[in-house]
């Protein structure tokens, strides 16, 4: 899941990359989407009704209808740079980590069965 909450400038912009994704053929839309994911954290998904297009017609209402947030650039500012301090903490975090236990490896785990299912049928 993305964001919910964006600047009046960051909805102009997403809005700008809709209008290009509806115009677009699939190779286009496709790098919409990714720069929209990327940019923006905006996933359409997040947003609409599966199997239906979402266009610059259907963020409004998603913003009308409450799904979508606007504030303030300083409010947003603040957001990200909390988003920014909370990845480096959780990659800090998993760095530090203990490996884990040798039967906790579901890789292992997996081996293990598919070896034993190869000997059980060789039986």
């Amino acid at each position: 899941m993305g964001r919910n909450k964006f600047s009046a400038d960051e909805i102009k912009q997403i809005a700008r990359l809709l209008r290009l994704k509806v115009a677009g053929n699939r190779y286009q839309q496709k790098l919409v989407r990714h720069d929209l994911r990327v940019k923006y954290e905006f996933n359409i998904s997040d947003f609409n009704v599966q199997g239906q297009a979402f266009g610059e017609a259907e963020l409004q209402a998603a913003i009308q209808r409450g799904a979508i947030t606007i504030l303030d650039d300083a409010t947003i500012a603040a957001m990200k740079e909390k988003r920014a301090r909370d990845k480096a903490r959780d990659a800090k975090l998993q760095a530090e980590a203990a490996p884990p236990a040798p039967e906790a490896d579901w890789q292992e785990a997996m081996r293990r069965w598919q070896e034993w299912e190869a000997n059980e049928q060789d039986r």
